[in-house]
């Protein structure tokens, strides 16, 4: 990469992070953005280098989270209009927001009735192995009618649901073995990357688009938790009083109201997610520096507990499961964590935390691997091992990489840049593993 495009990207990296304080307006933004660009030609007039003159122009501008706070002071009614409120627009009839708000409601509705008529029409097994074909393809067209696609690109991003409806419809499977759930499990996994795709608007090859759909996809989770939560409380107040009244409206939340609600609920929390950025902050900060702390001691005390058990070879299948599954809320926490962090902040106590939480992740990650192997060897191939095995070697070579990566950090022989670029890089690995497990392990296993 050249000079021009190395400070291109740097530039890019600091606006991206400018941007996600969000008390700081777009237009704010390209104001900053113009001062940073003048003070960097002045630097490099004076004999920087492109690299120094950015890392001096950055320092003299000021930290960005007082620049926020300074913005969040002076501009407290912008911030509760954003809280509450579509925002105001200098041409009449012109309402973006009111026009998205519809436009989700519309898709919202849409993946409802898909739910319904699917619910409806297919055996409990087969929808259950469908399921991601209702919901998915309309918040991948929600994001390419927000992103703007044009309409060849948007079609083209229906070919990978044509290919899994036909996988998991075609193959013979035999009903409730192996092969089946695990493509019914994998299935979601691989058209997430396609609503990936229509998320960052066909930009797949930026590395800063792929850490935003990172960011997207942690806080589309929490919020779709708290829809989640909010909804069941909902739901059971209004049974119980129905019940106080005695009628039954069960049929109803059963039939009706949870098909709707669970596939309106994606669609609503991705457009709350993209909606409330323009708070002061995102939620990713905080619950990063809540929750690493705390999944750290939980592996360690897993690690002693594993420890004092001695051999786990023999141990029950359920377990290895449930261990695979911490890896993988571990690995997501570590990809929310990036995403939430300033690239140009030197490293902190939290940074430390990280590598004592990725290095523990990596000793349960190695047990796991030893013990699919040995389980292999002992008593044959399964469907199960195969998959357990995959998915800990994927594992492993990320957060080994991972931890040399902080490591250089922390000692200061690496730039914390460098770890972003190594998980948006890695990240279709994980994509073309479930897309193998999807298509070419149920055959190979004769579908059983």
């Amino acid at each position: 990469m050249d000079a021009g495009a190395e400070l291109e990207s740097q530039i890019g990296q600091w606006r991206g992070f400018v941007e996600r304080h969000q008390a700081i307006s777009a237009a704010d933004v390209d104001e900053m953005e113009d001062h940073l660009r003048n003070q960097i030609s002045d630097l490099s007039a004076s004999g920087l280098m492109d690299d120094e003159a950015f890392l001096v122009a950055v320092k003299r501008m000021g930290d960005v989270d007082s620049i926020s706070r300074e913005f969040a002071r002076e501009h407290s009614d912008r911030l509760w209009k954003q809280l509450v409120l579509m925002p105001e627009t200098d041409r009449p009839g012109d309402h973006p927001a009111r026009r998205d708000l519809v436009a989700t409601i519309g898709f919202a509705i849409v993946a409802g009735v898909a739910v319904k008529i699917g619910s409806t029409i297919l055996p409990e097994n087969d929808f259950a192995r469908n399921v991601g074909l209702f919901v998915l393809p309309f918040l991948t067209g929600y994001f390419a009618w927000k992103r703007q696609m044009r309409a060849r690109t948007a079609a083209a991003l229906l070919l990978p649901f044509a290919v899994a409806a036909v996988v998991l419809n075609v193959y013979p499977f035999a009903e409730g073995n192996a092969t089946e759930i695990i493509a019914a499990l994998h299935a979601p996994v691989v058209l997430w990357f396609v609503v990936g795709v229509a998320y960052v608007g066909g930009e797949w090859r930026s590395d800063r688009r792929r850490m935003d759909f990172i960011r997207f996809t942690g806080e589309w989770l929490v919020y779709l938790a708290l829809l989640g939560l909010g909804g069941g409380v909902l739901i059971a107040l209004t049974i119980q009083a129905f019940d106080a009244l005695g009628m039954d409206v069960e049929w109803v939340v059963e039939g009706w109201i949870l098909p709707f609600g669970s596939a309106g609920a994606m669609i609503i929390a991705a457009w709350l997610v993209e909606a409330k950025q323009a708070v002061v902050e995102n939620i990713a900060p905080v619950l990063t520096r809540v929750f690493t702390p705390l999944t750290t001691v939980m592996l360690l005390v897993l690690l002693v507990a594993l420890a004092v058990r001695g051999s786990v070879v023999d141990a029950d299948r359920d377990l290895l499961i449930l261990m695979d599954a911490i890896l993988v809320l571990v690995f997501g926490l570590l990809l929310y964590a990036i995403s939430a962090r300033d690239p140009l902040l030197p490293p902190d106590v939290f940074d430390r935390m990280q590598l004592i939480l990725v290095v523990s992740a990596l000793a349960v990650d190695a047990l796991m691997l030893a013990v699919m192997l040995t389980r292999i060897t002992q008593s044959g191939v399964t469907p199960n091992k195969v998959v357990g095995l995959g998915m800990n070697a994927v594992l492993l070579v990320n957060l080994f990489w991972s931890a040399w990566l902080l490591v250089g950090f922390l000692r200061g022989r690496a730039v914390f840049g460098a770890m972003e670029r190594w998980q948006t890089r890695y990240l279709p690995v994980f994509g073309i593993w479930a897309a193998l497990v999807v298509v070419a392990l149920p055959p190979i296993f004769g579908f059983n």
